[in-house]
């Protein structure tokens, strides 16, 4: 017998004696899948709007000064 089978099994029993009730499953099952959620958006290391906007308008000045630098290296290699 596997593990679900026996889950369910012992699930439908409690229901059977009156220890369950519909509200309990559905409240664990819904702690359950929160904490699944959870775990789930830890592991990909998401970040906030706001911490990604910023991080964008870094990446944007960094690309602006790269930018620059060449330019005005090419500028100096023309003129050698």
């Amino acid at each position: 017998m596997s593990n679900s089978e026996k889950i369910l099994k012992s699930l439908s029993s409690l229901i059977e004696n009156g220890i369950l009730t519909s509200k309990d499953i559905k409240k664990e099952i819904s702690t359950d899948l929160k904490f699944k959620k959870d775990k789930i958006i830890n592991k990909l290391e998401l970040v906030s709007r706001e911490e990604f906007e910023v991080l964008k308008k870094i990446v944007q000045k960094q690309e602006a000064t790269i930018k620059k630098l060449t330019k005005s290296k090419t500028k100096k290699v023309k003129r050698s």
